[in-house]
């Protein structure tokens, strides 16, 4: 029989009353070759478990021996882990000992240790103020979560390091924030798809980081696209906004992650600074510098502009007008109104000629 470490005693218990409760670690692995090692040599190292029943380390262990049917095991109660961060320290030993938590599960794992040592810390630190010689009194799991820590201070690297053995958290963080998009119910729906797309992502074992990066363009394309639609900006700004947009879009089939990123932060800068400047946005240029010939613009500039359009007409009072527009405002709303027809009779034709063709 192994022998309890110091802290645990040992006893039967039977597996039903084991309680695994809620754990990080969701992906068991091929549990195939445990079953076969525990059916031959028996279960080398008991499972640990706290007073209540409540599993601390071994879930592999207690899958397979579930799978064998085992009515009851030896298990290891250990004392003194009554509380979640010191629940969430053994489990964390565990891990590391044993199969490793995919990236979404250490992100869980970091993402709660993070905060139970900051509390923990806190706790600890208003614990010292109610002592006279400057000692802290007991604090629950404190013991279990040395070095001393400020609430705000190293809580981040010293999570990190106790689920992946080094103290950079970038990564972890950057999970935890695609999950947080993914469920912000106040984000747009395009930001809360991409988060959830990149969730799966990284689940399926992609790298973190271009996922990180094609966050950041959705959440940028959804500024500029909420400042498009902001009815309260000058119409040159939405201009801008919208065009902005349409052209980090056009550019997401050639362009690299890290260039789509660059792109769309870009012309967020440019729409931002635009609108700082307490000025009107400089209108897209229609035409080229060079040539003289019209710019082509994507389609989706042409959608939306035709989508604030709808019903403008509604808006207006023709009489006001006739007499408000001076000549070359109404010549060029004439020039408008004959291009768009002669445009409308072209796309018309185009459209009649496509529909007879796929007939």
């Amino acid at each position: 029989m192994s022998t309890a470490p110091a802290g645990h005693i040992e006893l039967e218990r039977t597996v039903d009353s084991i309680t695994v409760g809620r754990r990080h670690r969701h992906d068991l692995g091929d549990l195939a070759p445990l079953v076969e090692s525990i059916r031959r040599g028996g279960l080398l190292q008991p499972i640990t478990i706290t007073l209540d029943g409540h599993l601390i380390c071994g879930a592999r262990r207690l899958a397979a021996i579930r799978q064998l049917g085992w009515k009851s095991v030896n298990v290891w109660v250990r004392a003194g882990v009554s509380d979640r961060l010191g629940q969430l320290l053994a489990e964390q030993d565990d891990n590391l000992l044993h199969k490793p938590l995919t990236q979404l599960e250490a992100a869980a794992l970091y993402r709660e240790l993070k905060t139970l040592l900051a509390e923990d810390a806190a706790g600890r630190q208003e614990a010292t103020r109610f002592h006279a010689s400057g000692e802290a009194g007991e604090s629950g799991a404190a013991n279990l979560a040395a070095p001393f820590l400020t609430p705000t201070g190293e809580a981040r690297a010293q999570a990190a390091r106790m689920v992946t053995g080094r103290a950079s958290y970038t990564t972890l963080e950057r999970i935890g924030r695609l999950e947080d998009l993914a469920a912000d119910e106040s984000q747009p729906e395009a930001v809360r798809q991409r988060a959830a797309e990149e969730v799966e992502r990284i689940k399926a074992g992609g790298k973190v980081y271009p996922s990180h990066l094609r966050i950041n363009t959705e959440l940028s394309l959804a500024e500029l696209d909420e400042l498009a639609a902001d009815v309260a900006q000058p119409a040159e700004l939405r201009d801008l906004a919208r065009v902005e947009a349409a052209a980090v879009r056009d550019a997401e089939q050639e362009a690299k992650t890290a260039e789509m990123e660059a792109l769309a932060q870009a012309a967020l800068a440019r729409v931002k600074a635009a609108k700082a400047a307490g000025r009107k946005a400089k209108r897209p240029a229609l035409t080229a510098v060079e040539t003289g010939e019209p710019v082509p613009f994507p389609l989706t500039v042409f959608t939306a502009t035709w989508d604030d359009m709808t019903d403008w007409w509604a808006h207006y009072d023709p009489a006001e007008v006739a007499s408000a527009l001076t000549e070359e405002q109404w010549a060029r709303f004439e020039h408008a109104v004959t291009g768009t027809v002669a445009f409308a009779d072209a796309a018309r034709s185009a459209r009649h000629s496509r529909t007879e063709h796929i007939a």
